[in-house]
């Protein structure tokens, strides 16, 4: 670990995370965890494929 601050990138997929996180316990292992996912995806550019790969993953967690 280091002592370096999180770049804004993995600040915003942090903060999804744990907003997600602290709402109530239904799907409370996988709702945080597609948040944080929905925020990736957001940030992928150029790679319309990958995006779309999250973006899969993020819908079959939010199903659960």
């Amino acid at each position: 670990m280091t002592d370096q601050p999180l770049s804004p990138a993995a600040s915003a997929i942090l903060d999804a995370y744990w907003e997600a996180f602290n709402a109530p316990l239904e799907g409370a292992v996988h709702r945080p965890l597609a948040a944080a996912l929905t925020v990736l995806a957001v940030r992928i550019k150029g790679a319309d494929g990958i995006r779309q790969d999250v973006l899969d993953i993020v819908n079959e967690l939010e199903a659960m």
